[in-house]
């Protein structure tokens, strides 16, 4: 055949096969639009899973009459002008191919009135072929119906599933947009019926309340603010408490620049920092919000505009995994109480007795409790105490009994604190050895025998360029020809790991990414691992100044709500729910 172009309606067909893969898309382009119009308030109303019509409205800028037809042009856009605009958008959409799109495979009406205009303007395309436009009445804003979707592509519109389906698909996108934007008001109805009505959230309750009537009030009962900013990043938003987990990564929501994005990059970070607060298989619920430069983001990396690439991705995985753990650090029971800020440190337990306790080896740490026989008299440990007000008991009060060999019973302000002391123990530990893996640097161990390994040419030309990097986390590779290395000693902590994967997932992710948190997770398992083995057993009986010790040194501890497993390390009933269990009052 001869190389000829392809007729418009085709090309736009074409495109419609990237853009509209079913109603859920129709509505994420159309929700964009009057987002990047000004709208302060859309509806959305769907017939049969938006199958049969998907119509969106708002009270935006509008469309001009004259430019009703353009904006069914194929990439006409009034968002971008040259390249520099390319380069840093800050808008949602930017390609003008949705709205041609969209018309070339359904029944298309765009009814628009723009601010300054004294009438309104509408326009038909059915199939591509554009009738209009004509006057119309219509208050300030924008009106786009999108009636029977696919209907001149019948092999497409038998791939789309049931109404139901579709509609919860479509749904999904409405409460991401409405999560995004809270100073938009968003109401939905599908055949007719309400499924939602959000008014505009303009301060923090607001925004708890619409993220509820979302994502459920258990949820929002889990949440923890979070606010961080540094070298023109701000990361804002909610992190779930690591008590709150799902089987799948359903409550996840992650913006930036206002633009909803699904990120591998994020979604590791994330997850590394969670990693030994989380129970294992679970994933948490968050909505964040990162802010900064377009000109650091291309949002033009995938044709549905859900995926983006950071031009400095190690950065910006650093950073948010950062943020992430300084707002989790604030998870035990005194910066609880004392409403200590997400990036507050933690200060050091004082006292020869408890550094000698974490001084010794990860594989020879005492497994004994004396040593915190010495704190039980003494000084609130740390900024997070010392808040607390004169006179007031501790966060966890003060032990009455063992249970079992198992459990500490203490008396709180509030009621009964039960806490797992094999547990609890281990947090203190593990938070202990990675604080001194981090002042002193990663300890090397030196192999006996030095191992030569097969690479990649790229993954040699990285070790000869940057192996340097890798000394201060124990590791010594030398290239040793075109397509190998040799590794001299590996961290000490996981000298006992196998040699040949542990480097090559290593040298994998710092080719591809430019960072690795393999290293970061494999550390912490095996200082997990010594944590565990050097904590206090179920079964030793500890006197009461050795209880109360413990439950000092959880209140002084970073993530002292969860062992580094992610099991729960303490619980409380209050006054109200014993007087229930024992039907007291009534």
């Amino acid at each position: 055949m001869p190389i000829r172009e392809l007729p418009a309606h085709l090309v736009n067909q074409i495109a419609a096969g990237e853009v509209v893969e079913r109603p859920a898309a129709v509505a994420k382009e159309l929700l964009e639009n009057s987002l990047d119009a000004g709208a302060a308030r859309i509806e959305i109303d769907v017939e049969e899973g938006g199958i049969r019509l998907v119509r969106v409205r708002d009270d935006g800028l509008g469309i001009p009459r004259s430019e009703l037809a353009l904006a069914l042009g194929r990439h006409a856009t009034s968002k971008i002008e040259s390249l520099d605009d390319l380069s840093r958008i800050a808008s949602l959409g930017f390609r003008g191919e949705a709205l041609p799109s969209i018309a070339s495979v359904s029944r298309l009406r765009l009814t628009s009135r723009a601010r300054e205009a004294q009438q309104a303007a509408t326009l038909t395309c059915e199939g591509g072929c554009i009738a209009g436009p004509v006057p119309a009445a219509h208050p300030p804003g924008t009106l786009v119906e999108v009636h029977d979707l696919f209907f001149n592509t019948p092999a497409r519109r038998r791939f789309l599933r049931s109404a139901r389906t579709e509609f919860q698909h479509l749904r999904a996108v409405a409460e991401r947009m409405a999560l995004g934007r809270f100073a938009t008001s968003f109401r939905l109805t599908h055949d007719r019926r309400e499924v939602f009505d959000l008014p505009a959230a303009t301060d923090r309750a607001l925004q708890e309340r619409r993220i509820a009537l979302l994502a459920g009030e258990e949820f929002v009962a889990s949440l923890r603010h979070i606010e961080r900013e540094a070298g023109g990043l701000r990361l804002t938003g909610w992190i779930s408490h690591p008590t709150f987990a799902r089987s799948q990564p359903d409550l996840q929501h992650f913006y930036v620049n206002g633009r909803a994005v699904r990120d591998k990059l994020v979604a590791s970070a994330v997850r590394l920092a969670y990693q030994d607060v989380l129970y294992h298989g679970r994933f948490p619920g968050f909505v964040l919000f990162l802010e900064m430069d377009p000109g650091l983001v291309d949002v033009n990396a995938h044709p549905a505009k859900t995926e983006v690439r950071f031009r400095e991705p190690g950065a910006m995985h650093d950073f948010i995994r950062r943020a992430v753990e300084s707002a989790l650090a604030a998870t035990s029971p005194g910066r609880a109480a004392a409403r200590v800020p997400a990036a507050a440190p933690a200060s050091p337990l004082p006292g020869p007795a408890v550094a000698g306790l974490f001084a010794a080896p990860a594989g020879v740490l005492r497994e004994s409790m004396s040593a915190y026989a010495s704190l039980a008299a003494g000084p609130p440990a740390s900024e997070a105490l010392a808040a607390v007000p004169a006179g007031e008991p501790p966060p966890l009060g003060h032990a009455l009994a063992q249970l079992g060999g198992v459990y500490v019973l203490a008396q709180t302000s509030r009621g009964l604190a039960i806490v797992d002391m094999h547990a609890a123990h281990e947090r203190v530990t593990f938070e202990r050895l990675k604080a001194q893996a981090a002042g002193a640097g990663v300890p090397s161990q030196p192999l006996l025998v030095p191992h030569s390994l097969a690479v990649s040419a790229a993954e040699a030309a990285w070790i000869e360029e940057q192996g340097s990097a890798l000394l201060r986390y124990g590791f010594q590779i030398e290239r040793a020809g075109p397509l190998a290395v040799v590794v001299r000693a590996l961290p000490a902590a996981l000298a006992g790991a196998g040699v040949d994967g542990l480097v090559r997932d290593l040298l994998a992710d710092l080719c591809r990414d430019g960072h690795s948190s393999r290293l970061a997770q494999r550390m912490d398992e095996a200082l997990a691992t010594a944590a565990c083995h050097a904590s206090v057993r179920a079964s030793r009986q500890l006197s009461l100044a050795e209880m109360d010790a413990l439950l000092r040194a959880m209140e002084a501890t970073d993530r002292a709500d969860q062992c580094s497993h992610g099991r729960p390390t303490w619980v409380e009933l209050s006054m109200a729910e014993l007087d229930r269990l024992f039907l007291r009052g009534r």
